[in-house]
């Protein structure tokens, strides 16, 4: 199973100028339009809770799964229902959902929050057929799966951005070796730069 994390950058590496800040009150449109194109293609994205609160619903044909040790409370997502699963996962749906596809209606997706270590988690997911997840934040979840040594591959969009005080992409990890596998200019202003993780 591959893991890719997915993440926009300030020049300065800072991913949020202040807490709870979504990334699309600075990011540009060609770097949204990515992110959406490469997480429907990877079918499966991860991400902490407080990133997921920036959004609130789920993500158009893509299962999201939260990591959080804060059991949710309802309403889970933004219209929806949820169902429980003891001791402590929770699958919320949307909306558009209700249908026999485990869930997930045409067009719609789906939300599932645990507690599970981010090791259990891909070891389920592998179990389960999974052939590779997107990591899309926030700075802790990144700074664990790369500090465990989880992480393939990273996208990175460098927007045209000095936030200063922020942030970081990463904390509290050692020095990681990665191999630049292509960049692309997205629009005007921002570099989308795609590396594999020497390991």
């Amino acid at each position: 199973m591959r893991i890719i994390l997915i993440a926009a950058v300030t020049a300065d590496g800072k991913i949020a100028q202040k807490e709870n800040q979504s990334s699309l009150t600075w990011t540009s449109k060609e770097d949204t339009k990515f992110f959406v194109s490469k997480t429907k293609e990877i079918g499966t994205v991860i991400m902490g809770r407080k990133t997921f609160a920036t959004i609130g619903k789920p993500l158009k044909d893509r299962r999201v799964i939260v990591l959080t040790r804060t059991p949710p409370k309802p309403p889970l997502i933004k219209g929806g229902d949820q169902g429980v699963s003891p001791p402590f996962q929770v699958t919320a749906f949307g909306p558009a959902m209700a249908g026999s596809n485990g869930g997930r209606g045409a067009g719609g997706g789906t939300v599932e929050f645990t507690d599970e270590d981010p090791k259990a988690l891909l070891e389920r997911l592998e179990q389960e057929g999974v052939k590779a997840v997107a990591v899309a934040g926030g700075a802790q979840i990144y700074s664990t799966f790369l500090r465990e040594g989880l992480v393939d591959e990273l996208y990175l969009t460098v927007e045209p951005y000095l936030f200063g005080d922020g942030t970081p992409l990463v904390e509290g990890c050692d020095p990681i070796e990665m191999e630049l596998v292509d960049s692309t200019r997205l629009g005007d202003n921002a570099v989308l730069m795609h590396y594999q993780v020497h390991k």
